[in-house]
């Protein structure tokens, strides 16, 4: 029978990516966003009543819909809707009985890269098991949406898996947005690090389909950084006393993969340098 998922910020770049791709996978989709698109449904999911109504009986959710940062909205604006978003979401999928949640988390769980504070990075490449440290209200809200899906799946028994992602990137926007920071001081606040679209859309598809119990937090990402600098030097210069648990050749990726390769058989597939 074909399966169903609901795809909340359907008309983003990360939510049509991911529309597009459940759809190729033979799903039929219910996109939700807040601006209307074509094959998009236009609905307020900070309105618990439109949440309850627009959500209903699926495979699974995958939920992206956000304020995608904190540059440029006001910080009570970001929590409100973020949270807000959050809590209907999951509402709405408890009543519908929807029993997986993918959810759209982000790397600025470690702090970076908008941290007013210096962040301190424990060791590199960075993996699930490294420590938290949110201080801007974006990283805080993909933290505490994370320990919702968390107590989400204690109190129904159900799974997820939240994902988390650096900057997301087309060919089209590469040169626009990554080409005039790469060889930025600040660069080093990314870790360098992006993902292509098509890769983050599939991603959710392989975290729908895959056998998890609870809720596991991963990182996905390209397999290089973005920088034309090998990685070596880029930590030589930027991240010098940070201990390295791996070898990191070339311009390898700072940004590990293996737990969503071991979870979801997640390997990346496209790069800056194919654009």
């Amino acid at each position: 029978m074909t399966k169903h998922a609901i795809v909340t910020g359907a008309a983003g770049l990360l939510g049509s990516h991911v529309t597009s791709a459940f759809r190729s996978r033979g799903y039929t989709v219910t996109a939700l966003d807040v601006t209307g698109a074509p094959g998009v449904d236009q609905i307020d999911l900070t309105k618990l009543d439109a949440a309850m109504e627009a959500i209903g009986p699926a495979d699974c959710m995958a939920h992206i819909a956000s304020l995608p940062r904190p540059v440029g909205y006001e910080t009570e604006d970001v929590f409100r809707i973020n949270m807000t978003l959050m809590f209907n979401v999951l509402t709405a999928m408890e009543r519908s009985g929807i029993e997986k949640m993918i959810f759209a988390s982000s790397f600025s769980v470690l702090g970076l890269p908008f941290a007013p504070r210096p962040v301190e990075i424990g060791y590199f490449p960075v993996d699930e098991h490294h420590p938290q440290a949110p201080q801007d209200v974006y990283a805080v809200t993909k933290w505490l949406g994370e320990e919702m899906v968390d107590a989400w799946t204690r109190r129904t028994g159900h799974s997820a898996a939240s994902i988390r992602m650096p900057w997301i990137q087309t060919a089209k926007s590469f040169p626009e947005q990554v080409g005039p920071r790469r060889d930025r001081e600040e660069a080093g606040l990314d870790l360098w690090a992006y993902i292509d679209a098509r890769d983050a859309g599939r991603a959710f598809v392989q975290a729908a389909e895959a056998d998890i119990a609870g809720h596991e937090r991963f990182f996905i990402s390209a397999a290089d950084t973005y920088s034309e600098r090998e990685t070596a030097s880029l930590l030589d210069e930027t991240y010098p006393a940070v201990e390295r648990r791996t070898p990191l050749p070339g311009h390898t990726a700072l940004l590990s993969n293996d737990r969503a390769a071991e979870l979801i058989g997640y390997a990346p597939e496209y790069g800056w340098r194919d654009y």
